[in-house]
């Protein structure tokens, strides 16, 4: 059984600040259930055009914020959970989707400013968070030092590193040749679009 990282970085003037002050190449995290991405969470902008209105939501690639974008740089990291393990990040997404009204974005976060406060997130917390909180692993900091780009850290095989809207889970008819290539470890490997 497993779980999807996502890591993305779009064009909003949001996402080119936080590139520009900490030279990461990822801005923004989901956590996906299924290798397509169909039921993909995380915190984010309510609409579109308004990024200081954030909210707990479920994202797809071709929400219309992607979608204005003619490329979406991004990785997704496949990443192992025992079926216990799993039903704990399905239990703790129903939770936040469920009470979504509870929660709100914290905006001291994207500061680096923080606490463990369980009402208020940003997408990498979020994202930590519900890994922490199911077992799925540990990186050993408090969630609201993780940023999209720490998430690259987390136990799992990056499946998938390119633009985004060309993704396609795993090799089928209609997605582009894959290249295992190693990335940083043995561990890791990387497919990449030939």
């Amino acid at each position: 059984m497993n779980v999807y990282v996502v890591l993305s970085r779009s064009t909003t003037v949001l996402s080119r600040a936080i590139r520009w002050a900490t030279g990461a190449e990822f801005t923004h995290a989901a956590l996906a259930l299924d290798p397509g991405l169909e039921h993909m969470f995380s915190f984010g902008r309510r609409r579109a055009g308004n990024p200081f209105v954030g909210c707990f939501k479920r994202e797809r690639l071709d929400d219309e914020l992607y979608r204005r974008m003619p490329v979406l740089p991004g990785a997704v990291i496949e990443v192992p959970a025992t079926p216990r393990q799993r039903v704990a990040v399905e239990a703790s997404i129903a939770r936040f989707t469920v009470d979504s009204d509870a929660y709100s974005y914290n905006h001291a976060g994207l500061l680096g400013q923080g606490s463990e406060d369980s009402t208020r997130f940003v997408c990498s917390e979020f994202v930590y968070h519900v890994l922490r909180d199911a077992g799925v692993c540990d990186l050993g900091m408090p969630r609201w030092k993780v940023s999209p780009q720490t998430l690259l850290r987390v136990p799992g095989d990056v499946v998938f590193r390119g633009d985004l809207k060309g993704y396609r889970p795993g090799p089928t008819p209609h997605a582009p040749a894959m290249a295992t290539v190693p990335l940083t470890s043995d561990r890791t490997r990387v497919r990449i679009a030939a």
